[in-house]
């Protein structure tokens, strides 16, 4: 199975440290969530490259490795220089991102020209993966809110399942998280 996991930005959750704890609890989650996506056999997780979400993933994935090495990390970027205009820490941190990954490839070999790239992204994304996972909430709407659209419309016409993981089920994940570090 190749998963595609993809959710909020790192600044629409409110996060603008590495070490704030919603990003642990969020790293749980999706730890838990790949956990069993591996017992239904997925082989590869394959995400974009934004600062949220999708690099989290990558770290998690990255650990993960070590105990279920044949678990692959794909970071598909939606055109060519992706994180060009990002600062040097962030693009520092989109580098070390792609380091961890057993593929990095992008969709267009061009620069951002239109938001058909986006769409184009979208698209290829929904063509190389079995099913989706979203950190996102319908309720709290973000630029996630344009995939789940387009796979909440594929999986109508498709046979293409997707977890949504809303703010509900993050505050129990985080209640489950301080229960384990109470222990």
């Amino acid at each position: 199975m190749n998963l595609w996991v993809t959710g909020y930005r790192s600044y629409e959750l409110g996060v603008f440290d590495s070490k704030d704890k919603k990003v642990e609890v969020i790293k749980y989650a999706l730890q838990k969530k790949l956990l069993e996506k591996l017992d239904e056999g997925l082989e590869w997780v394959i995400t974009g490259a934004q600062m949220g979400i999708e690099q989290w993933t990558c770290e998690v994935v990255a650990e993960m490795k070590k105990e279920y090495p044949e678990l692959k990390l794909a970071i598909m970027m939606p055109y060519s220089k992706f994180a060009g205009n990002w600062n040097e820490a962030n693009q520092e941190s989109f580098s070390i991102r792609c380091s961890l990954a057993d593929f990095v490839g992008e969709v267009s070999k061009e620069k951002y020209k239109s938001p058909m790239q986006l769409k184009n992204y979208q698209n290829f994304m929904l063509d190389h993966t079995d099913q989706a996972m979203l950190i996102y909430d319908p309720e709290h709407e973000s630029k996630t809110k344009y995939d789940y659209e387009m796979i909440k419309k594929y999986s109508e016409q498709e046979d293409y399942p997707y977890d949504l993981v809303d703010m509900y089920q993050l505050q129990e994940f985080a209640e489950m998280y301080q229960e384990k570090d109470s222990f």
